[in-house]
């Protein structure tokens, strides 16, 4: 819930400055167009504090956000061009598929230190429409899901989990997904929500003592990017 809590009070800054800036605009109070200049830097150390917090978990959506607001910092700052925007932007897409790459790679090798097979693991992707995937297996390890203009609902209450936590990296512009879950699984919110919500909208059961993790782990961790859309853990 903390996490959670944090992440909104974020966003709710972020949006409350960029009100007050353009207040301050449009009344002619102070003068702002240097001060928009260093917005991009705002979302620069939202990115950077999204991978910390996650422990290196979550890079995929708060990388991408580094990358692209850095690119516009700079440019604000006169240190990179339009034409070289206009000309390198591709770059972005070669960024987000090597990051896909290498996270995928990160969850097999964790996969292959504790002698888990990775077969437990599926994508569910919602471009411009809806998709519903329910998975029954006793060896889930991770999920990737891309909600694009559209949504996608993941059920994952008849799973099991070998070596928890499993990992959903998800990425929802404009869309949202919700991630169905046990009731007894204690789940981790490690999204970078920008004008957007992560939440786990489960009842709060406290758990007995025969149920609490030695580890500390939690049971599944979601993280990802979410941009103007929602992810919701239900049960």
């Amino acid at each position: 819930m903390a996490r959670t809590l944090s992440g909104r009070l974020l966003t709710g800054g972020l949006v409350i400055l960029i009100g007050v800036l353009l207040l301050l605009s449009t009344t002619g109070i102070a003068e702002t167009d240097t001060l928009w200049d260093w917005v991009p830097a705002l979302f620069v150390l939202l990115g950077v504090w999204a991978i910390l917090r996650s422990d290196f978990r979550n890079l995929t959506g708060p990388v991408m956000v580094v990358a692209i607001a850095g690119t516009f910092l700079l440019r604000n700052l006169g240190l990179v061009p339009d034409a070289a925007i206009g000309t390198w932007w591709p770059l972005f897409l070669v960024l987000f598929g090597v990051l896909i790459v290498v996270n995928r790679s990160r969850r097999q090798r964790r996969l292959q230190h504790a002698s888990v097979d990775a077969d437990g693991e599926l994508t569910a992707v919602g471009v411009f429409g809806g998709g519903d995937r329910r998975l029954s297996t006793d060896a889930f390890t991770g999920a990737e899901i891309v909600a694009v203009f559209g949504g996608v609902d993941l059920d994952l209450r008849d799973v099991s989990i070998p070596t928890p936590p499993a990992v959903v990296e998800t990425v929802c512009l404009f869309g949202g997904s919700e991630i169905r879950v046990p009731e007894d699984w204690e789940v981790r919110l490690d999204v970078l929500a920008l004008f957007g919500d992560a939440s786990d909208s489960r009842p709060r059961r406290a758990k007995s003592a025969d149920e609490a993790d030695e580890t500390g782990e939690p049971d599944l961790v979601v993280t990802g990017l979410v941009l103007f859309g929602g992810v919701e853990v239900l049960d």
